[in-house]
């Protein structure tokens, strides 16, 4: 006898939120399944914050659904709010109390205490709990993002809602963030995170990548890089800023975008070879002053098939 899966967590339908003639979230769907790690990818205003605070009961959508642990999330507010743990993307605790005072408040708002909720938070707890008696504005970016987590599992939510919890924090704060996430999806949360960082996206299970409102794709990261439609090769060469220009002048580029110390090109020709095409880029470059040219094939990721999805989005947007 097959056991039937879990109810989905988050499931969201032809989702549309506007503010006068901004288009926040433009006929979004998605479904989180029980127990993921699930990814909300996408730049500054791609409709991220507006998607959580329809699912938190903080905004009522202009049209469509969203049902978040089986209830209506524009009309059961108050059984919602009672099981989900919400992170928003600014610092939201109170900078006057004290880290202990902010995690006993946040526990009798949802009328439990700090010792019953100590469990599940302590691995992540014991981390500033030497500073318990020191004012939460005082705190380090890291240990902030850290206080904040806690105050947002306290109360043993059922679902744990991020947004963009590791902006403006140190690499290896971020790091030991998604350390802790992992261990608390082992757990058996369900945990649903936004962030612009391409190499988090990395770190879900499944991701749903966002631009004005709208999703442009929903798979595992490695899928969605696996989707880039044109062999791509890394290439290094000085000047920096001229090799830019003259690789997008090539009368051939599909695709020319910066990554760190090497610029990813694509090339619109789905048969050249990569010997052929080295050959053709060197002659191209040389009369344009670019005297050291390299390049190899690399196998697309996340971030190179985002960039081509956006280019298509915009393309094809009225």
């Amino acid at each position: 006898m097959t056991t039937a899966p879990a109810p989905s967590p988050v499931v969201v339908r032809g989702l549309g939120k506007s503010f006068g003639e901004t288009v926040a979230l433009d006929d979004v769907t998605l479904e989180v399944r029980a127990g993921e790690l699930f990814g909300l990818v996408g730049p500054d205003g791609g409709g991220k914050t507006t998607l959580f605070r329809v699912l938190t009961t903080l905004l009522v959508p202009d049209r469509g659904s969203a049902t978040v642990l089986g209830r209506d999330a524009a009309t059961d507010l108050w059984e919602i709010r009672a099981r989900v743990g919400y992170m928003p993307g600014r610092f939201s605790l109170y900078p006057d109390l004290s880290v202990e005072e902010n995690l006993r408040f946040f526990a009798s708002v949802f009328g439990t205490t700090l010792e019953r909720g100590y469990e599940l938070i302590a691995p992540i707890y014991r981390q500033i709990e030497p500073f318990k008696d020191r004012r939460a504005g005082q705190l380090s970016g890291g240990m902030k993002q850290k206080l904040a987590l806690s105050c947002a599992l306290v109360h043993r939510p059922e679902l744990l809602l991020l947004d963009e919890p590791t902006t403006g924090v140190d690499a290896v704060s971020r790091r030991e963030f998604w350390d802790l996430l992992d261990a608390l999806q082992a757990g058996g949360l369900t945990i649903v995170v936004s962030t612009p960082y391409m190499d988090e996206a990395d770190r879900c299970g499944r991701v749903a990548l966002m631009q004005r409102g709208r999703v442009l794709a929903i798979d595992e990261p490695g899928a969605i890089g696996a989707r880039f439609p044109r062999p791509l090769h890394a290439v290094h060469g000085t000047p920096r800023h001229a090799l830019i220009q003259a690789l997008r002048a090539f009368p051939h580029a599909a695709s020319v975008q910066p990554f760190g110390d090497v610029l990813h090109y694509s090339d619109a020709r789905p048969a050249v070879a990569p010997a052929a095409l080295e050959d053709e880029l060197r002659a191209w470059l040389a009369p344009r002053g670019i005297g050291e040219f390299a390049m190899e094939p690399i196998a697309p990721g996340i971030e190179d098939a985002f960039m081509e999805l956006m280019g298509s989005s915009a393309g094809s947007a009225p």
